[in-house]
Parts: C-alpha cells; structure tokens; sequence
C-alpha cells in the first residue's frame, strides 16, 4: 500500500473510531496530499490543540488561504468544536484528520477536487 497509503488507513480509523465518522476516502487521500511532506514527520503530522499559536496558524493557512474562508470568529469555533469532537481534549491530533473533519465542517470538498 505504501507509506500515504498507510497513513491514510491511519487516519480512517481515527475518524471511525474516535470521532464516529465514515470517512469519504478520496476526499480523505485529497486533504492528505495537501498536507505534503508534513505528514511523514512525528512533529508537524500532529496538531497541537493546546498551543493557540498553532490553531491560529490553521485558521490562517488552511482555512483562510487554503479553503478560501473569510476572516471570522466562526473559524476558530469551528477549530475548537472540531478538535472536542476528535475526543480526549489535551492529547495531540492527526494535521490530516482536524483538516478533512473542517473541509467536511465548512462544505469545500470541492475546492480540494
């Protein structure tokens, strides 16, 4: 299957057993691929739910500039409801899962098309 491949078997089980969603693969594999090269390292292939710097940068880099989503207090909520739902509040979660989980949460499946 390859190393993407596994990790995005990974990330299907996170989605399934922790956040109880039936993962769209190919949308899946599309928001893993755009993460690049982050996903194969330990660090940047995790989010750090607690470090506010780091969720701002998602809001900024992701949301903002990836998704097309306009400056609002929404993207941080929706951030924030994302990650409770992902599950246990202080632990670090999967870049590619908080990403698939917003595209899904704000309907841009098709700007990743």
């Amino acid at each position: 299957m390859g190393k993407r491949g596994d990790l995005i078997a990974l990330y299907a089980e996170e989605l399934r057993n922790k956040c109880g969603i039936d993962p769209d693969l190919e949308l899946l594999t599309k928001v893993t691929i755009g993460c690049g090269p982050a996903i194969y390292d330990p660090d940047a292939a995790l989010v750090s739910v607690t470090d506010p710097e780091e969720l701002n940068a998602i809001k900024r880099n992701f949301l903002i500039r990836k998704l097309g989503l306009p400056e609002s207090q929404g993207l941080m909520d929706a951030i924030t409801e994302i990650i409770d739902s992902y599950g246990q509040p202080n632990q670090p979660k999967y870049r590619a899962v908080v990403y698939y989980m917003l595209t899904k949460h704000f309907r841009r499946e098709a700007i990743l098309a």
